[in-house]
């Protein structure tokens, strides 16, 4: 299984971002007080035990907890914000994102593999 990291400071959303023209990432948006979002997460670690790409870091984001960070990844991105989310980063570019009922293991498969 692949593991996750969360990300919870602007220096570390910075970093990752910066670092993804040679290392591309997946970042799931997390809200712990969504049922939706719950499944989303569920979907994203079901997908993490299969055969996820091993080219690719994985990241989570709690969306109250760290909003700035959250917020600034919408503005980054250039994509609007919706919780849960999925977005993977290729070359500071949003190269795909997907959210809500949208985020299964299947789709992920799909588009990461």
């Amino acid at each position: 299984m692949r593991d996750w990291k969360e990300i919870t400071t602007l220096e570390q959303w910075k970093s990752y971002l910066n670092a993804s023209r040679e290392n591309p990432f997946v970042i799931l948006k997390h809200s712990t007080t969504c049922p939706v979002s719950s499944n989303g997460l569920r979907e994203f670690q079901k997908y993490l035990k299969t055969e996820p790409n091993e080219e690719v870091e994985y990241l989570m984001v709690k969306v109250i907890e760290s909003r700035p960070v959250s917020n600034q990844i919408a503005e980054d991105l250039n994509v609007k914000h919706e919780s849960p989310q999925v977005i993977y980063v290729k070359n500071r570019e949003p190269y795909w994102n997907t959210s809500h009922w949208s985020i299964t293991v299947e789709h992920m498969k799909a588009v990461l593999n």
